[in-house]
């Protein structure tokens, strides 16, 4: 009898934790443990409880149809596990290895615990992410620092065999609890725009990816209108489709060839960096990698403002309103909107980071927090003062303004470019519309930025 803990590997396809459990015994109890510790860490938020009530639905339902079944509980994530365990009889319990300080520590704690039971805990990588944190390494160092050099190392490491879906689970009595439902996981209603998660529109939404976006993703996936991104990180970020599928497909597209494959094998990389970063430096989930000596401005009605999509800077209020309906933002939004928080207003990345996890549905610790560092010049970033002009961003990656016309309807009548600089209108224009004037001239926040900075 083995049991396999679900976490963040939501899915069927290529699970190498229900994989190795059924391997090894020939009765599996697929177990998800509603943490009652993730309430106290302020992660269990609305958008998040909805796709992972998706997620949980669909992996009971593919079990099912495979003989077996999701067996759910609620509380500890340790001690509901080993009472499964006994209750059971099980031998050994399987588990994708984590990478944030909060999975560390649980893993550890079920380990010893198990141990003490006399049972064994096994800790499977390349489940979260491609290639496991640990596996390319620098001369000398625990982890890359950099993104261009781990790149390298990470395009030469051979990946490990995608897996086939099981094709039965022969479950033991075990008593559940049922399905958690949205409301049970987070309180409050989650965004109207949210996407549906499981396994299951996962793998649609991959195979439409495949066949039309892929290809065309290396010349737009910073059109920020167009839409053109896989949107798949929602499904990355739950497991409810596999990291190490993803790059096998895209890097077998980009050896025949595919410049828009190549561009997102890229993008993939960057998350197994972010995810490598954290397992070596677990504490930059709250501080800087790279202290810059920051003495961040404390402006509440300005961080007010921003959280609510009106700054006056048409591009980064559009950012902000399509987080709030959807649960997602497009990531050349994500930078322009943290640039403009961080350098602009010279906030606190923290305050940004911690906005982004109340509303993103694919709110991840690694990719969050150390996007937010590396825009706000405390990352990884090798050019750390760098600051995104929103207006300069606005002609590049939105010139003709449907983006912002489509989340700001205030402007909607605005012509050509003028929509993203509503304040040159004539008085009586902008009189009209319903729409703030700027809270900062973009000068004025350069010039303290970099006054800031010492760069002055």
């Amino acid at each position: 009898m083995s049991v396999a803990l679900f976490t963040s590997d939501l899915r069927l396809h290529d699970n190498p934790v229900l994989t190795a459990a059924l391997r090894s015994a020939p009765h599996v109890v697929p177990l998800f443990v509603v943490d009652s510790g993730i309430a106290a860490t302020g992660f269990a938020v609305p958008n998040r409880a909805a796709f992972l009530a998706d997620c949980l639905a669909a992996l009971d339902e593919g079990l099912r149809a495979r003989g077996g079944r999701l067996v759910v509980r609620s509380g500890e994530v340790v001690a509901e596990t080993c009472r499964l365990a006994a209750a059971t009889g099980a031998g050994e319990v399987h588990v994708a290895a984590g990478v944030s300080a909060y999975a560390l520590r649980r893993e550890e704690r079920l380990r010893s615990a198990l141990e003490a039971d006399g049972r064994v805990l096994r800790v499977h990588d390349a489940v979260v992410t491609a290639v496991p944190p640990g596996a390319v390494l620098p001369a000398g160092k625990d982890h890359y620092a950099v993104f261009t050099p781990y790149f390298r190392r990470w395009s030469a490491e051979p990946l490990r065999p995608v897996l086939p879906a099981p094709r039965a689970v022969r479950l033991p009595e075990a008593a559940s609890e049922p399905l958690p439902a949205a409301a049970a996981l987070a309180r409050g209603a989650a965004s109207p725009g949210l996407p549906r998660g499981g396994e299951g529109e996962g793998r649609r939404r991959l195979a439409a990816w495949r066949r039309g976006g892929l290809a065309r993703y290396a010349d737009r996936h910073d059109d920020l209108a167009g839409d053109a991104t896989s949107r798949l990180s929602p499904h990355l970020h739950f497991g409810s489709l596999s990291p190490v599928e993803l790059v096998a497909s895209a890097r077998e597209r980009a050896a025949g060839g595919c410049a828009g494959a190549a561009a997102f094998v890229r993008q993939l990389a960057w998350r197994d960096f972010h995810h490598q970063m954290l397992a070596a430096r677990p504490e930059t989930a709250r501080r800087d990698y790279r202290p810059r000596h920051d003495r961040w401005r404390e402006a509440p009605a300005e961080l007010a403002a921003w959280r609510a999509g009106l700054t006056g800077y048409p591009l980064v209020d559009a950012a902000m309103r399509q987080l709030a309906h959807e649960g997602w933002m497009h990531n050349r939004a994500r930078l322009i909107a943290a640039s403009f928080l961080t350098k602009t207003l010279y906030l606190d990345w923290r305050h940004g980071a911690r906005h982004f996890l109340d509303l993103l549905v694919d709110g991840d610790v690694a990719d969050n927090q150390l996007n937010w560092q590396w825009v706000a010049g405390t990352g990884s970033d090798t050019r750390p003062h760098r600051v995104l002009n929103p207006l300069a961003q606005a002609d590049r990656f939105d010139p003709d303004g449907a983006y912002v016309r489509h989340w700001v309807p205030a402007l909607a009548g605005v012509p050509g470019r003028a929509v993203h600089r509503p304040w040159r209108l004539p008085a009586g224009e902008r009189a009209r519309l319903d729409y703030p004037e700027p809270v900062v001239s973009l000068e004025e926040g350069l010039a303290r930025f970099r006054q800031a900075r010492g760069l002055t």
